[in-house]
């Protein structure tokens, strides 16, 4: 059956299929099954946010739980939201569907290896990072240490372990059994951070500086095994000086061979995670470097509203990524270039073109997600979307011609 229409009614949305193969015409088949329209409060008249005409108030990130069952939203207005991905529907805890962080704030929420319990970063009072129940609604653990707003959170994929990048320029590594960190890492300009799927190897991306680097877990402090240099050359056939690149996000892919370095600006690029060469430079999508689209561009780069908009797919054949004009875009990432030997940051990645540009996510799609378990496409902004393959095309070809057979 095909999903049903976009709706914002309290309806179910037909359940997403279990896992299947992804393929080119499956990518471009997804539509949004159900928009929650209430997913972020509205902006109360009085407050600056409203005044300076910034529009509304945003969802700023999502995650799923590692069975892909349920997905978490944090948004501007201090609030938690969690979706069942298989009915469409928000779920309740002792009769709460709305949890508020108004005190701390919140942002970045992870999962934990536990389907109820999430840590996240604050956004104001301190920067403190907390260890959350979501069935009980308290706080499990405080981890103290950053003193600076966190801008990068990332649990392990194998363990209790997790890591902080903050504007204080450190990296922290903790374990969610102690309050202390059990590693720290003074860095040139504040980090963003990613483990690879073993756990074994985690990524700092070092803006300002242009660098990434590539750690032994094992091995934390000793020198990274791996720099990077994230440098575009055909940056400058645009201006020159090129204007810098701004990474707002690191991931590997799920083989461990490649890292996507999300951007805030108008690309993001795929490397080598092996000998570090600069391989793609995604384009197609408006960068969310602004929050509206009318906004003018700064002379320096900043974060902006970037930093979850672009990921994976689960077997990483694809790059998903939101735009600020609110279309879904779609990367082909299985014939990628092969370069070996010595890097030479000044040959020039190959420029891919969108497989796909979705249409469906009102406003500007500030978050992009795929599910890990099933197929289907989460997109998040001053609303939520949930997407899913619309095959009843397949489905009329199929009747058709089971009509043909039956008739002759």
């Amino acid at each position: 059956m095909p999903p049903p229409p976009a709706t914002s009614n309290g309806n179910a949305a037909a359940p997403p299929p279990a896992t299947i193969p992804l393929s080119n015409a499956l990518m471009t088949k997804f539509k949004p099954a159900k928009i929650f329209k209430g997913a972020v409060e509205p902006t109360p008249p009085s407050t600056p946010v409203a005044r300076s005409h910034q529009g509304p108030r945003h969802i700023t990130a999502i995650t799923f739980d590692d069975r892909g069952d349920q997905v978490l939203t944090a948004a501007e207005d201090e609030t938690f939201r969690l979706y069942s991905c298989k009915t469409g529907k928000q779920i309740a805890h002792r009769h709460i569907k709305t949890l508020y962080s108004k005190k701390y704030g919140v942002d970045l929420p992870r999962f934990t290896h536990r389907h109820t319990n999430v840590v996240h970063a604050s956004t104001k009072e301190d920067d403190t990072i907390r260890y959350h129940s979501l069935h009980d609604n308290k706080y499990l653990q405080y981890f103290k240490g950053h003193m600076g707003r966190v801008v990068s959170l990332e649990v392990s994929p194998i363990d209790d372990g997790f890591m902080s990048g903050s504007l204080d320029k450190t990296v922290r590594l903790w374990d969610l059994r102690a309050p202390s960190c059990r590693g720290l890492l003074n860095l040139p300009a504040s980090p963003i951070v990613a483990y690879d799927s073993t756990g074994l190897v985690f990524a700092v991306g070092v803006n300002h500086y242009s660098r990434i680097l590539l750690y032994d877990q094992a091995n934390y402090d000793k020198d990274p095994f791996l720099t990077i240099t994230l440098e575009d050359p055909t940056l400058a056939l645009v201006s020159y000086p090129p204007r810098p690149i701004y990474m707002t996000s690191l991931s590997f892919s799920s083989n461990g061979k490649y890292i996507l370095a999300g951007c805030s600006g108008d690309a993001h690029y795929i490397l080598d995670a092996f000998e570090g060469h600069l391989l793609a430079k995604l384009e197609g999508h408006v960068g969310l470097e602004r929050r509206r689209i009318d906004a003018p561009q700064t002379i320096d780069p900043s974060k902006g509203n970037s930093g979850e908009e672009v990921s994976w797919s689960p077997d990483s054949k694809y790059v998903i990524s939101g735009s600020l004009n609110g279309k879904i875009v779609i990367w082909d990432a299985q014939n990628l270039p092969v370069r070996t030997g010595a890097v030479d940051i000044k040959a020039h990645p190959t420029r891919l073109q969108p497989l796909t540009s979705l249409d469906g996510h009102p406003g500007p799609s500030r978050c992009v997600r795929f599910n890990p378990r099933l197929a289907m496409i989460v997109s998040a902004g001053a609303e939520l979307a949930f997407w899913l393959p619309d095959q009843s095309a397949d489905n009329e070809e199929i009747a058709r011609e089971l009509l043909r057979k039956k008739s002759g």
